[in-house]
């Protein structure tokens, strides 16, 4: 079951990421749209979640401390918190107030729903409802606790929840923290850490099952369970155009993934961890056969660009940068770059649009409309994604070139800026699997960058200047 029975073929990041897509990159022409977030608010503290209501020109900013501030349609923020449950809850690392979901009919019942951890330090899921008289501030007498989850540890906490277009509540559930899931929640049917659950809101007390929930026959397991074998889906989020889920699965030591549930596959997916972390084996103690579990869409190393936590976004679907349609943007919570990967003919292509340090990247969110947005925990900034319109595609965020030369080359090569004077900082080489084969520091190695040893073959070069990262195709030949 999954992707790769639904695809026909294994969707594997070594072939699809790395030996297709970067071929796909550095071969593409310079010269696209640059894709660039620009500052939208400012002043926030540890934002950590952004959502909308249907039909509602304002965003809502969570902060982890325990409050949700409105920013206006003309970017202005209200002074007054929307929502203040700081003496509710246990803030701090991966504790606090961490998500926001508004009930598709909140036009006309007001109604909105909460993640956050509370003084005991466990999961807690609320509904709250808008004030009467002021449309700008709920009513903090009117919560009701709709579902509560012991949670072990202080970290891995989840923190997401979303509504899908089947009207049902989904909540994003981290395995329980410590390291490695040693209660092996993941992967414990009975239990509701570790998953992805589905609820129905608005039938029951507090809550419903929908009869499609895969367990639902099974008395020993949970009936929230919608998918599992997830260790902490920090964000995930629905394509508003397909009714895709997107979940983006922090790794443990090594790698950081995301996972793709296509709408109407199906439930019931089970997504390998702590058997698995991305396609690498952890720990298979009790664990059922491979082809039991789904792998990844994409997976991408902690080597990797210095990644350590994988912060997921949105498909782009908004109407003023058509160039973006079907991109799906995320970030590194560590290296603060923005990605997007997109489905080229059936090749998913990974593309980066440049480094933002000092923001740790924390969520995307998006606006009525379908424009995206994203914000730095650290720099308390919400950005807003926008692009060059007018040429085909998007691209890396340095347009001047570099040139690489001799290209082919066989024992060293060089490189040199065209129509600009950045200064390379680190000069990388990977193969096309998207392993690391040499590293430079251009001031120590003169210049020129030998490559005896490698093998010959087409080989990617990542050069790092003035804290932006570009792609050159590099041939290495035989003498």
């Amino acid at each position: 079951m999954g992707l790769k029975k639904q695809l026909g073929e294994p969707l594997r990041v070594k072939y699809i990421v790395w030996m297709t897509i970067l071929i796909l990159m550095v071969l593409s022409p310079n010269g696209f749209g640059q894709v660039t977030p620009v500052v939208y608010a400012e002043g926030f503290s540890s934002p950590v979640s952004i959502a909308h209501a249907t039909g509602d020109d304002r965003l809502f900013v969570v902060e982890r401390g325990g409050s949700i501030r409105i920013i206006r349609g003309d970017g202005t923020i209200e002074p007054t918190p929307f929502l203040d449950i700081s003496g509710l809850i246990t803030a701090g690392g991966e504790r606090g107030l961490l998500g926001l979901a508004f009930h598709p009919d909140y036009a006309e019942n007001g109604c909105f729903f909460v993640n956050y951890t509370d003084l005991d330090g466990n999961t807690v899921i609320a509904r709250f409802t808008v004030s009467e008289p002021d449309p700008d501030v709920a009513d903090p007498e009117t919560r009701e606790v709709i579902l509560s989850i012991d949670q072990p540890y202080s970290n891995h906490n989840g923190g997401d929840l979303n509504f899908g277009a089947d009207g049902y509540l989904y909540i994003g559930t981290g395995d329980g923290g410590s390291s490695g899931d040693p209660d092996n929640n993941a992967q414990d049917m009975s239990s509701l850490l570790g998953k992805m659950l589905r609820i129905d809101i608005d039938n029951g007390t507090p809550y419903s099952i929908p009869s499609g929930n895969p367990y639902v026959e099974n008395a020993a397991y949970a009936d929230e369970i919608w998918a599992s074998g997830l260790r902490n889906p920090w964000r995930f989020s629905f394509d508003r155009e397909t009714g895709d889920m997107w979940i983006a699965d922090v790794g443990q030591n090594s790698i950081e993934e995301i996972n793709l549930i296509p709408s109407g596959s199906g439930a019931g997916w089970n997504f390998g961890w702590r058997c698995y972390e991305g396609e690498d084996t952890y720990n298979t103690s009790e664990c059922a056969s491979e082809g039991e579990y789904q792998f990844p869409l994409y997976q991408y190393s902690h080597s990797t660009d210095n990644g350590c936590s994988v912060t997921g976004g949105f498909i782009y679907r908004g109407e003023e940068f058509p160039s973006l349609d079907g991109y799906y943007f995320f970030t590194d919570y560590c290296n603060d770059i923005l990605y997007s990967l997109r489905d080229s003919s059936g090749q998913w292509v990974l593309t980066k649009h440049g480094q933002y340090p000092g923001n740790n990247f924390s969520t995307f969110g998006e606006d009525r409309n379908g424009e995206i947005y994203l914000a730095g925990i650290t720099s308390g900034t919400v950005y807003k994604l926008t692009a060059e319109e007018g040429q085909t595609g998007i691209s890396n965020p340095v347009l001047s070139p570099w040139t690489i030369y001799p290209n082919p080359a066989y024992g060293q090569f060089s490189v040199s800026p065209v129509g600009h004077n950045m200064q390379p900082e680190k000069i990388r080489v990977f193969n096309m699997s998207g392993e690391l084969v040499r590293e430079y520091i251009p001031g120590s190695s003169g210049g020129e960058m030998a490559i005896s040893g490698i093998p010959p073959g087409i080989f990617l070069v990542e050069i790092v200047a003035s804290g932006r990262i570009m792609h050159e195709k590099l041939i290495i030949q035989r003498r």
